[in-house]
């Protein structure tokens, strides 16, 4: 029997991110006018409330601003993933992101710990950006 996990729904507002994903960039929303990134995606800017967006390629580096290790799984499709480390990373640019960061050693994972991007191919449509240590 094969599980499938689920994935994200791409809409209007996230189509940008998800295609800059899948050929191996971080692009996030930046506002024309206030100059703020932000992340989620959405339709207008939620420091200023301006609809002047455009996505921008960031660096991909922060750090781990809090974090937990999935040790039991979150449904049957993620029982081969655990342990797991999902975390909020604070990036370079100012944005945190939920995300995973890949280790084998999900203990040495610490907040404050320096992480970079690294995408994983799920399906032909969906790349997600997962974060390593640095």
């Amino acid at each position: 029997m094969s599980i499938e996990k689920p994935l994200p729904v791409i809409d209007h507002d996230s189509a940008p991110y998800w295609e800059a994903a899948r050929e191996g960039r971080l692009d996030i929303p930046l506002c024309g006018d206030c100059g703020k990134h932000h992340f989620y995606p959405r339709a207008i800017c939620p420091h200023c409330h301006s609809d002047n967006l455009k996505f921008d390629t960031v660096s991909g580096r922060g750090e781990v601003h809090t974090f937990t290790i999935a040790r039991r799984p979150a449904g049957p499709a993620f029982a081969d993933d655990v342990p797991y480390v999902v975390a909020l990373i604070e990036l370079e640019e100012g944005p945190r992101m939920m995300s995973r960061v890949q280790t084998d050693d999900p203990e040495a994972v610490k907040i404050g710990a320096k992480v970079e991007v690294t995408f994983v191919k799920a399906t032909d449509e969906v790349t997600f950006p997962y974060f390593k240590m640095i």
